[in-house]
């Protein structure tokens, strides 16, 4: 005698068993991460992305010319940092006199906020220094220029890993 057992083992509506709710948890999580995503793109803008690149771009030419002139004139300036008198002191030598004040621009790596603009007025000797405020761990864009931006020298800079610096012409 052939006897069939046929183990039928309805337990219930679809949404009772396990199964499904761990094939659909996937596809969730990815759904909400995507929206936490683009909130996180939408609310938060970055500030490394220039709005008149163009504008930047062309002005590359220019900013040669002043790099140009800097080697021409053999400019260069060394800084050193004093942090517990918060002082920043500097040489400037160069071929030729220049005469009259120096801006030093110090650029923060991400966060434009913290960009500082300092005058600096070298004496006769080409010698500088100015009070300059505690500054953040990181790393820093200097850019030395004369008043009339005829002419520039650029870096970068770790503080507090590198406690002095030196731009020159090239």
């Amino acid at each position: 005698m052939n006897t069939t057992t046929v183990n039928n083992s309805d337990n219930g509506p679809w949404y009772r068993q396990r199964w499904p709710w761990l094939l659909m948890m996937g596809p969730a999580i990815v759904a909400v991460a995507g929206v936490y995503t683009t909130w996180i793109a939408f609310d938060k803008q970055d500030a490394l992305v220039v709005g008149d690149y163009y504008k930047k771009g062309k002005a590359i030419n220019q900013d040669l010319r002043r790099d140009r002139a800097a080697a021409a004139l053999g400019a260069s300036v060394a800084l050193r940092y004093d942090a517990a008198n918060g002082m920043l002191a500097g040489q400037l030598t160069a071929n030729q006199a220049v005469t009259g004040p120096l801006q030093l621009h110090l650029a923060h790596a991400t966060l434009p906020e913290k960009d500082m603009i300092l005058l600096l007025r070298p004496g006769a000797d080409g010698s500088f220094s100015v009070a300059l405020p505690m500054l953040e761990r990181s790393r820093w864009v200097v850019l030395v220029e004369d008043e009339a931006r005829t002419w520039r020298l650029e870096g970068e800079w770790q503080w507090p890993l590198e406690r002095e610096l030196t731009l020159k012409a090239q």
